[in-house]
């Protein structure tokens, strides 16, 4: 019989970065210098509602499976909503929170959210899943959640225990374009004349975008980025956002190299950016910051240039982010999402899982709606 072992880990320095990153690869946002990177600035911790609580599988001594893992006291900052979950357990008089949730803080991204190494790693989810659910009971915790992990990891979780769900995102495919104008030709007449009306104010408006990347990003740079992050979250949202300034300077130091910076410049003044990281196949657009309102600015800098980006680099896809239907007219096509969910309340679980099926249900229809939406020729 095969004998597992595990340890807590209450901080990813406590294993070593080459390790780690022999079981995460390619993924930026499961990067041992990004997940290190949120704890020494204390982006993440027991104060901010995210202890850190990663979970490392051994056999034989031998390290087999890793997993990023946060002991959450809320629900912030992770796109996969169970703000009514924790409602309901609140008005039936428990406690939701904490919960064990598996994922990159603060990133709606796919990849994997338990790396194996194993010649059965059907074992090893068996393994994990029951020591989830046994250390949730032991410790109060209402559930383990597993956000953003692939398809093929749903298969795994939910014959042990799991409850699938799924979500939306939309995100643009390179179709081995040659330029942006070859992948204009590729869209509706209609919606290529809107695009195009649209990128030609930033012209008119005497603006023009630059490209940052590796040693290009200075400490200046950074710094002044985060400024505009944190300004323009001001305005939004009423608080200073997720990430500090120790954070940016932090990731400018360990992971420059797959970092792209573009600044929006006006008179010579920088008045917009956009920090996106780069996989050695996607772009991810993460964080955007503005001083000024400038019609049109954002879709320029968010969509259109990252789209100029992939087909110059020719990187396969654009990861724009989390939600958003505007982006379907502009060319980002929906793609399904999918997380795994154990509650351990046996009066809630049916519930949930009831609730779960319906709600799969409706976002397949929504995903074929926004699917004929799509701005293509109708032989593309």
């Amino acid at each position: 019989m095969t004998t597992f072992s595990h340890r807590w880990l209450a901080s990813i320095s406590e294993i070593e970065a080459g390790v780690w990153q022999q079981f995460f690869t390619d993924n930026p946002f499961t990067n041992h210098a990004f997940l290190f990177a949120l704890e020494q600035s204390q982006c993440v911790s027991a104060t901010t509602g995210w202890q850190p609580q990663h979970l490392a599988i051994y056999q034989n001594d031998i390290l087999v499976a890793l997993a990023p893992g946060y002991l959450k006291s809320h629900s912030y900052g992770e796109y996969v909503f169970d703000w009514a979950w924790a409602q309901a357990y609140e008005k039936h008089g428990l406690e939701y929170y904490p919960k064990w949730l598996s994922g990159s803080p603060f990133s709606p991204i796919e990849g994997q959210r338990i790396a194996i190494d194993h010649a059965q790693p059907d074992q090893v989810y068996q393994y994990i899943t029951a020591l989830l659910t046994k250390q949730c009971e032991q410790q109060g915790w209402s559930g383990w959640h597993i956000n953003f992990c692939t398809q093929q990891q749903v298969s795994h979780l939910t014959s042990h225990q799991g409850m699938h769900r799924t979500g939306v995102q939309f995100q643009w495919q390179n179709q081995n374009y040659a330029t942006f104008d070859d992948f204009l030709q590729h869209l509706t007449a209609r919606k290529r004349k809107a695009l195009k009306k649209e990128r030609s104010k930033i012209a008119q408006q005497n603006i023009t975008i630059n490209w940052l990347q590796g040693e290009q990003i200075t400490v200046e740079v950074m710094s002044q980025f985060c400024e505009f992050y944190q300004r323009t979250y001001l305005k939004r949202s009423g608080h200073m956002g997720y990430l500090n300034h120790d954070f940016f300077i932090l990731l400018h130091a360990l992971m420059a190299e797959q970092l792209v910076i573009m600044h929006a410049i006006h008179d010579g003044e920088v008045i917009a950016a956009t920090l996106s990281f780069k996989s050695s196949d996607t772009l991810y657009g993460r964080y955007w910051g503005a001083v000024e309102e400038v019609d049109c600015l954002h879709f320029e800098l968010c969509y259109y240039q990252g789209i100029e980006y992939c087909i110059k680099h020719q990187l396969s896809c654009f990861h724009s982010g989390a939600q958003g239907e505007h982006k379907i007219a502009r060319g980002f096509a929906p793609v399904f999402t999918h997380s795994v969910h154990n509650v351990i309340d046996s009066n809630f679980r049916p519930a949930i899982a009831d609730y779960l099926q319906r709600e799969r249900q409706h976002i397949h229809i929504y995903h074929q709606q926004c699917a004929e939406l799509l701005p293509f020729k109708a032989d593309v």
